[in-house]
């Protein structure tokens, strides 16, 4: 492990040296100075992170399918557990989000710890992912959680924009990011995009939740429908919001919940999740403006069907599209901010060039870094940035430009706070696209580590 020295950290972690030109009202210049120090390194894909009232750090490991607990001192690691029927292949599956129970370790007998993670429902030649919330129960003495529980099985999964992003509100309810599966995207062009669809009673009586792609989902800690969940066109299911593309972020705060979605090749999103709202997607990216987004529909080609058509070039008169102020949804609620919201001929043909890739959020609410109290930090992966942006006094705006904070070559994935208000910890991506300030490809730093930013003043 090394300690950066002041003038290295001014450098590295505390400012951007060009500013993003999809956006000049960002501050790349922020006073506030915080020391680099690397916990630790070699973890296998770390996902989540959490701070644990051990005073350790809890870490869910997508490629190394285990939850392992970080001594943050000397960054000494302990195996909690292994799952290996977590099914991981690609980019984004395996062992995701997790949750600790708020009474962990109070002496009330619910040392409950949650997780998401992707499996294989078929065993055999074809795999069948899904998703699962499973329950364990830390056995302190062992050091190992213990008592497997399956809260929810047969949940979305694909090869692509899974989400499974997870936490307890401050209601004690679980809450799961699911994405839209890739669909409409990519190799998955078309497939078609299911976020705006909504389950039926039928599918809810006969748990099936095929239609949970591109939601976030509220449930109870049993795996039961809240009886407080929105009844949406007739239907209460485990829905809590909907029109989601690929929800990485998610943390509750105030009461509130906030979330950070990747747009497509602009409009990342900083959402306000609340009860019922539609965010739009696959009819809106960002604001409803027609800015650089049209709805390219490509499961809908007829009569030349999808699977037909050139992978490039002009989209073709047998797609249908749809600009965003042709869809008007009364239920629609627009993002907080987006990154970036660019103009129409804007150049997105360089990955990244116009989004952040957000990945984790946290909201910090000490006075101990003056100005702020009440910020979301908001990671992005292809930039190794961190954007802080101050909320209005009743959380539900966001009240200033947002400032780059502890730039490295990194991709950013989780985040969690000391309850010092001074220490803030990032996991970073084993691999994947990164970018520098000017827009270059670059190598990662510290693939794979635990890095510290402490708060050394102004």
């Amino acid at each position: 492990m090394r300690r950066l020295t002041a003038a290295v950290t001014t450098i590295l972690a505390s400012v951007c040296m060009l500013p993003a030109a999809q956006d000049p009202t960002i501050v790349t210049n922020p006073p506030e100075s915080f020391e680099m120090r690397v916990v630790a390194r070699g973890l296998d894909g770390p996902w989540e992170l959490a701070w644990g009232p051990d005073q350790q750090l809890w870490v869910t490991e997508r490629r190394g399918r285990r939850i392992v607990r970080v001594n943050p001192a000397d960054g000494s690691r302990t195996t909690l557990v292994s799952i290996p029927e977590a099914h991981q292949s690609v980019g984004q599956d395996g062992l995701l989000g997790m949750a600790l129970h708020p009474d962990l370790l109070r002496g009330s007998g619910t040392d409950y710890v949650f997780v998401a993670f992707t499996y294989d429902d078929a065993p055999g030649p074809e795999l069948v992912r899904k998703m699962a919330i499973r329950r364990y129960q830390l056995d302190q003495r062992a050091r190992a959680l213990t008592g497997p529980t399956d809260v929810m099985t047969g949940l979305p999964a694909h090869d692509d924009h899974l989400g499974g992003r997870l936490i307890i509100g401050a209601d004690r309810k679980l809450y799961l990011s699911i994405g839209d599966q890739g669909s409409n995207f990519g190799s998955n062009r078309c497939n078609a995009n299911h976020a705006q669809d909504l389950p039926t009673s039928a599918q809810v009586r006969a748990k099936d939740w095929s239609s949970y792609q591109g939601k976030i989902l509220r449930v109870e800690l049993d795996g039961a429908i809240p009886a407080d969940n929105p009844e949406i066109d007739g239907v209460r299911s485990h829905v809590f919001s909907y029109g989601h593309r690929n929800p990485l972020g998610l943390v509750s705060g105030g009461g509130l919940i906030y979330e950070t979605e990747h747009g497509p090749n602009t409009d990342d999103e900083i959402n306000l999740i609340e009860a019922g709202r539609n965010y739009g997607w696959p009819n809106v990216a960002g604001y409803r403006d027609d800015k650089s987004y049209t709805y390219v529909n490509w499961s809908t080609s007829t009569p030349r069907p999808c699977s037909a058509l050139p992978p490039a070039g002009a989209v073709p008169p047998s797609v249908l599209t749809q600009s965003e102020t042709a869809w008007n949804h009364s239920r629609f609620a627009p993002p907080l901010r987006t990154f970036f919201t660019v103009e129409n001929g804007f150049d997105t043909s360089a990955i990244g060039s116009g989004t952040i890739a957000p990945g984790g959020i946290d909201l910090y609410t000490s006075d101990r870094v003056p100005g702020w109290r009440n910020s979301l930090l908001a990671l992005s992966l292809i930039r190794g940035v961190v954007y802080r942006l101050r909320l209005a006094a009743d959380g539900r705006s966001i009240s200033a430009p947002p400032a780059e904070m502890f730039r490295t070559a990194n991709r950013y994935r989780d985040i969690a706070l000391n309850p010092d208000g001074r220490t803030i910890y990032m996991a970073t991506d084993v691999d994947g696209p990164s970018r520098d300030a000017s827009g270059a490809p670059r190598s990662l730093s510290n693939p794979g580590s635990i890095l510290e930013f402490t708060y050394m003043g102004k």
